[in-house]
């Protein structure tokens, strides 16, 4: 049934939503997911035809490109051109968590997530049904599950509101705990530059990097709140 939301507290209906998802990004189609900052719309981050069908869910182009989400930190390792001190010191802070790291993508990746230059948004969800639908499925793109423009929903019901059969499968986990977006630092220049602050302060980022937190300042030309993932 197309749009069904499975009821995640109960076991049987979880054990059948996972399933049902699974299957969805595995054939194309799209999901939405809990995740500890919001609810999440997404597919397979390999399959360029979804993540084009996610973008025209959203009513978004391609310059807003799609961010990703994982499983593991092992699995950033096969994502990225390189992985420095600073990625991996904030992967081993804040993941599983709220903090989002763009970084240079590897070249070979057969995907098209939108207009990237060259690098990839990746986080880690703390929430125990996206991770489990991440390992069994792999790397998704996923950005928060609202039209764009609109606001980001903290609950699945709020989600279909706004996506309804566009979307195959909701996997209901209650509200999201955190009720913001991910906070959003750029590693992928020479310095750090933070995009977005959102569940994970500039001070908290610092805390672990060094350096000033007045001076982790937005890149020139990206001031304001982006809209990403999830």
């Amino acid at each position: 049934m197309q749009g069904k939301i499975y009821s995640c507290a109960d076991p049987e209906s979880r054990a059948a939503g996972m399933d049902a998802a699974a299957q969805a990004v595995r054939g194309g189609r799209l999901v939405v997911i809990p995740t500890d900052t919001l609810y999440g719309i997404g597919c397979d981050a390999f399959d360029n035809d979804a993540v084009a069908n996610l973008l025209a869910t959203k009513h978004r182009g391609p310059d807003m490109p799609v961010p990703v989400l994982v499983g593991s930190w092992e699995t950033v390792k096969g994502l990225v051109a390189t992985y420095p001190e600073n990625t991996e010191l904030l992967v081993k802070a804040f993941w599983p968590g709220g903090l989002s790291i763009v970084v240079p993508q590897a070249p070979s990746l057969p995907w098209n997530l939108g207009d990237t230059r060259g690098t990839v948004m990746l986080r880690m969800p703390l929430h125990p049904i996206a991770i489990e639908l991440l390992r069994e499925v792999g790397p998704m793109a996923v950005s928060s599950a609202n039209i764009s423009g609109h606001t980001p929903p903290t609950t699945a019901i709020a989600s279909k509101q706004q996506l309804g059969k566009a979307v195959s499968v909701y996997l209901d986990g209650g509200e999201t705990p955190v009720g913001k977006p991910s906070t959003i630092i750029d590693l992928s220049g020479r310095r750090p530059y933070l995009l977005r602050e959102g569940a994970i302060s500039a001070e908290q980022i610092t805390d672990v990097i060094g350096g000033d937190p007045n001076i982790l300042c937005l890149r020139p030309g990206q001031e304001g709140s982006p809209e990403a993932g999830a």
